[in-house]
């Protein structure tokens, strides 16, 4: 599956609308997440940002082996976008370190 997290814009054709970090977690929790298209500010930063679900990829690779889907950012926070693209170079560098 194909999960666009945004709060303003409507998703692809092809691609799930996602409106929550909470929601998209979840579902990656399923390991049936194939893309994954973040947008950083959300409308209400109480419930998250799409960095959260940067973080929790990073950890769920890093502690629990989780195989990452692709990941894009589309948000125009310039400063967000440039914070989750090291997140998600961080990730990438763990998915492809061998583990023993």
């Amino acid at each position: 599956m194909k999960l666009f997290l945004d709060d303003e814009r409507p998703a692809p054709p092809g691609w799930r609308l996602v409106r929550w970090p909470d929601e998209v977690i979840a579902l990656l929790a399923t390991c049936q997440v194939t893309d994954l298209s973040l947008d950083h500010d959300l409308g209400d930063d109480a419930r998250g940002t799409g960095y959260d679900v940067v973080l929790w990829i990073e950890e769920a690779v890093a502690t629990r082996s989780f195989v990452p889907p692709a990941i894009t950012v589309h948000s125009a926070n310039t400063a967000a976008r440039t914070r989750m693209e090291a997140g998600i170079a961080s990730i990438r560098r763990l998915a492809a370190t061998p583990r023993t």
